[in-house]
């Protein structure tokens, strides 16, 4: 992967073992390819630290990737509270309508948080995340959620309802390059290895 500097490599989770449900804070198993892993863990390369959403499907995939780390779980990470709509079939779920991007972010699931809450919880932990790759002149990989990753570019654009335009893949890999110890740039985003 050239020369090491200091990035965050932001890392969704496999996909889920029961696909088609809105999950946010449910703690569900993640479902690992082994030939997906492998391709994603040539495509990340090495990294100094693993930091980790303690939700069982990321700490899996965390495992799955790097079995001798010794990932950092911070609690920070955890995807979005949807609160009363959790574990509803996709399909059941309400229809927002016409909504602007803003309206969109701020919009609180009864019982959950908005994206915005999410930015807000995520920021200082993906500021950690960042100081960790500039002590270490290394990558740190973060392996967490989409609405986490989604958060992530949120803090380098400057911009939280765009941040909902990007789409994050399972097993994707988004990088943010580091400087001083903050997120400053998107180097790629929703990268794919298999």
């Amino acid at each position: 992967m050239g020369e090491e500097r200091p990035e965050l490599v932001l890392i969704r989770h496999a996909p889920v073992a029961e696909p088609g449900v809105l999950n946010g804070r449910r703690d569900v198993a993640a479902r690992l390819s082994p030939d997906a892993i492998h391709a994603l863990r040539q495509g990340a390369g090495r990294v100094a630290k693993v930091v980790v959403s303690p939700a069982l499907r990321c700490r899996q995939t965390a495992k799955a990737l790097w079995p001798d780390a010794e990932p950092t779980e911070d609690a920070r990470l955890w995807e979005q509270d949807f609160g009363d709509f959790e574990g509803r079939a996709l399909q059941h779920l309400p229809d927002l309508g016409e909504i602007s991007p803003d309206a969109l972010a701020a919009h609180r699931w009864p019982g959950g948080e908005s994206f915005a809450d999410v930015c807000s919880r995520a920021a200082p932990a993906l500021q950690d995340a960042a100081g960790m790759a500039r002590d270490h002149g290394a990558p740190v990989a973060v392996v967490a959620h989409a609405g986490v990753i989604r958060a992530a570019l949120a803090l380098v654009t400057g911009h939280v309802p765009g941040a909902l335009a990007f789409e994050i893949a399972p097993l994707s890999v988004t990088r943010l390059g580091v400087w001083r110890g903050a997120p400053v740039s998107v180097r790629s985003v929703n990268r794919v290895f298999a």
